[in-house]
């Protein structure tokens, strides 16, 4: 036992709850997931159940080892990656634009080379903006009202990258623009500020939405949400495994609308949840959401540098808008969008990105608690040497 404790302490740094919340809800994913896709594995896979849960559980393997990784890397370099890494997305998401895998109307897939894997750009461009952002509004708190030199960077930089994220995923260009709002919130922008990056925003959107991809879709989704006049296919078969869930579910593996409802093992995981796990098993899984935003909250309110608080501010809110998102669209609470549920819907490298980001977070706590420690080490090592020189 005191072995165990021992590694945990010397590999596992940073937030101990945050680590917990990670590993519980990375275990719940692996069980819905090879529930949710047993259809999948008949359709495609000639009923080798298999093939898709041992996919996914070495992507969420290698998600929790990028996590460990980065946590491991002092947040401060993370100022530089975001900048250079924002830079690289301008280029890709046009050229995704232009020339990505279409699916579902959308070019919002690249196709990594040699592994064949597809991944979105649109996840290295938000984890590049929200860096960017917070390292920018840190070193700027001092003349955080100097329209020219602090507002118009970030006005230009949050334009560009929603503008080109909504073109072909709108609902995700919204929930960047969001979480950048709330994090200028936090960086003490002016509110005058804050209204013009909210008009900037929404033309950014709006001409995303007549010259985009999916502007149709997505317009049309919020219209028949706000009618109630016409419940989609993919609502309605959600409800269905909400309402048959009860209270405590009819048991892992015996969920009956994943054989059709689209998307059981991504888009509308947390429907299969409740389905089998109950409206306890929901809860739950709320419930650990809700407390990793508040353990990263926590890292804010202790940080002692102004970037290591808005970096953790910033990427905890995009982790928990999104999931929040994703479980309102399940229940009814909002339009279909097509986000997946972080950390638990089957995925590529939006899993990747999803544990470099919780790495990030975890830096953050793992930094701020040594450069605290740091005086303190430093006082008892003056009175060390005092007393050996008495």
């Amino acid at each position: 036992m005191n072995k165990a404790k021992e590694f945990i302490d010397q590999h596992l740094k940073g937030d101990p709850i945050i680590w917990a919340i990670v590993i519980l809800l990375s275990i719940i994913s692996i069980l819905v997931v090879y529930s949710a896709t047993g259809t999948l594995a008949y359709k495609y896979k000639g009923g080798n159940t298999e093939t898709y849960i041992v996919k996914h559980t070495m992507l969420v393997f290698i998600s929790l080892a990028v996590m460990w990784a980065v946590h491991k890397i002092p947040y401060k370099t993370f100022g530089f990656i975001g900048r250079f890494l924002l830079l690289i997305s301008v280029p890709l998401l046009l050229f995704t634009y232009f020339f990505g895998s279409n699916i579902n109307e959308a070019n919002r897939w690249l196709t990594i080379p040699l592994i064949d894997q597809a991944f979105q750009p649109s996840d290295l461009a938000k984890l590049a903006l929200i860096a960017t952002l917070a390292s920018f509004l840190a070193r700027k708190q001092r003349n955080i009202r100097d329209f020219k030199s602090t507002f118009v960077p970030v006005l230009i930089a949050v334009g560009i990258i929603c503008g080109l994220i909504g073109m072909a995923n709108m609902s995700t260009a919204v929930l960047l623009l969001t979480t950048c709002l709330l994090l200028m919130f936090i960086g003490r922008v002016p509110l005058r500020y804050t209204f013009v990056i909210v008009l900037v925003g929404v033309m950014a959107l709006t001409a995303a939405v007549f010259f985009g991809q999916r502007g149709g879709t997505f317009v049309s989704r919020i219209e028949n949400f706000v009618s109630g006049e016409e419940i989609p296919y993919q609502a309605e078969q959600s409800f269905i495994a909400i309402s048959t869930g009860g209270i405590t579910g009819k048991g892992p593996g015996n969920s009956e609308q994943r054989n059709s409802l689209p998307h059981p093992y991504s888009d509308f995981i947390f429907a299969i949840i409740i389905e089998e796990y109950g409206i306890v098993g929901g809860a739950s899984v709320l419930l650990l959401y809700l407390a990793l935003l508040y353990r990263g909250m926590r890292i804010v309110a202790s940080s002692t540098k102004p970037f290591g608080g808005l970096l953790s501010a910033g990427l905890s809110f995009a982790l928990v808008l999104q999931a929040m998102v994703n479980m309102a669209v399940a229940v009814g609470l909002g339009p279909i969008t097509g986000l997946p549920l972080p950390l638990l819907s089957m995925g590529g490298t939006s899993l990747i990105f999803t544990g470099f980001s919780l790495g990030i977070i975890l830096s953050v706590s793992r930094g701020d608690h040594e450069d605290a420690e740091e005086p303190i080490v430093e006082a008892s090592n003056r009175a060390r040497r005092s007393l050996q020189t008495i």
